[in-house]
C-alpha cells in the first residue's frame, strides 16, 4: 500500500527535477539578481530597489512597455479570431483538404530567420507590397514599412500574425473534430441554419480552446522578439523595440544584468496578470 501511494510521485519527480532546473531556479535567480548590480565580470553588489527605481524613470522603459501593450491589443485579437474562419474552412470535407491544412501551417514550420528576411524584401520601398499597392493605385510614392516611425511596429506585427495563424488554426481544428455531429444533425432537424448553427454550437463548444489560444497568443505577444531583431533592430529611433527587445539591448549590449533582470520581473508579473485576466474572464463560462 505505501508503494502505490509513493509511486505517482516517482514519476513526477523528472518533470520536476527539469522544471526546477531550467524554470525555477534561473527565475528566482533572475529575481534575487533584479536587485543586484552585475556586469557578469564583477561580482554582484546589493542594491536594494535601484534597478526598479531607475527603471520606472527611464523614458525608454515606458516607451518599450507602450509599444508592448500596443502589439497584444492588435495582434492578440487577430490571432483568436481569423484561424477560427481558417479551422472551418480547412475543416469540410473535399478532395485534396490536406494540402490546404499543410499550406496554412507552413509559416509555422517556417524559419523566423528566413521568414523576416522574406518580409523584409516584401516591405522594401521598391519590395514586393509597395508594387502591388502602386499597380492598384492605391499609393502614388513608395511606403518605407520599416523604416518610418509610424508604420514599423505595425508591419512587423503583420509577420506575427501571418506566421502565428497556421499554429492556432490547428488548435481550433481540433476543437472542431471534437464537436459531437450529432448536434448539428438535431439543429438541421429544428430548422437551424448554418449561421445558427455556428453561433449556436460552434463558437459555444469552441470557447475552452479559445481560452487557450488566447492566453497563449498574449504570452506570445508580450516576449515577442525574433521579428523585430532580424526585420528593424527596434529601430526606426525605438519606435518598434518591444520589452522583450529592450532587456535583451540591456542584458548583452550593455552588459546590465541587474537592471535586465528587473526589467524580466516586471514582464514577468504583466504576463501572469494578463493570463489570470484571460483566466477569469474568458474562462467564467467555461466553469459555470
Amino acid at each position: 500500500m505505501r508503494t502505490n501511494k509513493i509511486t505517482p510521485y516517482l514519476f513526477l519527480l523528472p518533470g520536476c527535477i527539469i522544471l526546477g532546473a531550467f524554470i525555477f531556479y534561473p527565475m528566482l535567480q533572475a529575481i534575487w539578481m533584479s536587485f543586484t548590480d552585475y556586469n557578469m565580470i564583477t561580482e554582484p553588489e546589493f542594491v536594494k530597489l535601484d534597478n526598479y527605481k531607475n527603471l520606472f524613470n527611464d523614458e525608454l522603459f515606458w516607451k518599450t512597455l507602450m509599444n508592448t501593450f500596443l502589439y497584444l491589443i492588435c495582434v492578440v485579437p487577430a490571432l483568436v479570431i481569423i484561424p477560427i474562419f481558417l479551422a472551418v474552412l480547412v475543416n469540410q470535407k473535399l478532395r485534396g483538404i490536406a494540402f490546404f491544412r499543410s499550406a496554412y501551417y507552413i509559416p509555422v514550420v517556417t524559419s523566423l530567420v528566413v521568414a523576416g528576411i522574406a518580409w523584409d524584401w516584401v516591405y522594401k520601398e521598391n519590395g514586393l507590397l509597395n508594387y502591388m499597392l502602386d499597380i492598384l493605385g492605391i499609393i502614388s510614392e513608395p511606403i518605407p514599412w520599416l523604416t518610418s516611425t509610424d508604420t514599423a511596429l505595425f508591419a512587423v506585427m503583420v509577420v506575427t500574425v501571418w506566421k502565428g495563424l497556421g499554429y492556432y488554426m490547428i488548435i481550433y481544428l481540433a476543437g472542431l473534430q471534437s464537436i459531437p455531429s450529432n448536434l448539428y444533425e438535431a439543429a438541421q432537424i429544428d430548422g437551424a441554419n448554418w449561421w445558427q448553427q455556428v453561433t449556436r454550437i460552434t463558437i459555444p463548444m469552441l470557447m475552452p480552446f479559445v481560452l487557450i489560444v488566447s492566453i497563449m497568443s498574449s504570452i506570445a505577444a508580450m516576449k515577442v522578439f525574433e521579428e523585430i531583431y532580424v526585420m528593424t533592430g527596434g529601430g526606426p529611433l525605438h519606435s518598434s523595440e518591444t520589452l522583450v527587445f529592450y532587456i535583451y539591448t540591456e542584458a548583452f549590449d550593455r552588459l546590465n544584468m541587474g537592471y535586465a533582470s528587473a526589467a524580466g520581473v516586471i514582464l514577468f508579473l504583466l504576463t501572469l496578470v494578463f493570463s489570470i485576466i484571460n483566466l477569469k474572464f474568458m474562462g467564467k463560462d467555461n466553469t459555470k
